[in-house]
């Protein structure tokens, strides 16, 4: 690759930095009880906010992407196009039959806007959906799926490292405030299931994933309301 190529990779890593740091930052606990102290009347539109936020960090991202690829690294060819592709496929419709097992108006922030809430926590409980039995971060498994059957160029391949990395760091980060919220029985969760890739030897039953989200009930029903 030309030196003008490597610069361009250069400042392609730079927004994504960029980006996984201001994403980590804003998501943190610690950046939402500031909110929360000095601006509470702003607090039922941060969810709404972040999520609206990320989308449009996003957009110089994905035109450097395009304006700048890069190389052809290789291209998905003959049975392995099809086996890639199949898998992408199969991811899609893995994550489409995911919503369901979601509160989506929590998810995007529309629920804490309509109903002003001004909780620093996420409202949504404890959940196991069928994928979370064998994976803790399915959407991640999803997407790391999507990410590596496209493909490759220069740009993507550099794109496509660094967010299977902030994957990684970004799971361990969003575990730090589930084990706040939901105790002893996430950190059982953590123990039975992996994260980030689904291993036949760990995964939950349905009476082990009905125990837990039994559990998880007692402890909040236990916790003292505020």
């Amino acid at each position: 690759m030309t030196e003008s190529n490597w610069r361009e990779l250069a400042v392609l890593a730079l927004f994504w930095l960029v980006y996984f740091a201001m994403h980590s930052a804003l998501a943190a606990l610690r950046v939402k009880r500031w909110v929360a102290l000095h601006y509470p009347a702003r607090l039922p539109l941060y969810r709404l906010g972040f999520n609206a936020l990320a989308l449009i960090m996003l957009l110089p991202i994905l035109w450097l992407m395009l304006r700048h690829p890069g190389t052809t690294l290789w291209a998905w060819q003959g049975p392995g196009g099809w086996l890639a592709n199949g898998l992408a496929v199969a991811a899609v419709l893995a994550f489409i039959m995911s919503l369901k097992h979601y509160d989506t108006q929590e998810f995007i922030g529309w629920r804490q806007w309509t109903l002003r809430t001004r909780r620093v926590e996420d409202q949504e409980g404890f959940h196991l959906s069928p994928f979370h039995r064998h994976v803790r971060h399915p959407w991640y498994f999803f997407s790391l799926i999507l990410i590596w059957t496209r493909d490759m160029n220069a740009a993507m391949l550099l794109s496509g490292a660094m967010m299977t990395i902030y994957f990684i760091i970004g799971s361990r980060l969003e575990e730090t405030k589930l084990l706040i919220y939901h105790g002893e029985v996430y950190r059982t969760y953590m123990k039975r299931v992996p994260g980030l890739l689904p291993l036949p030897w760990k995964s939950l039953t349905a009476k082990e994933a009905a125990a837990l989200l039994k559990a998880a009930e007692h402890r909040s029903a236990a916790a003292p309301t505020q």
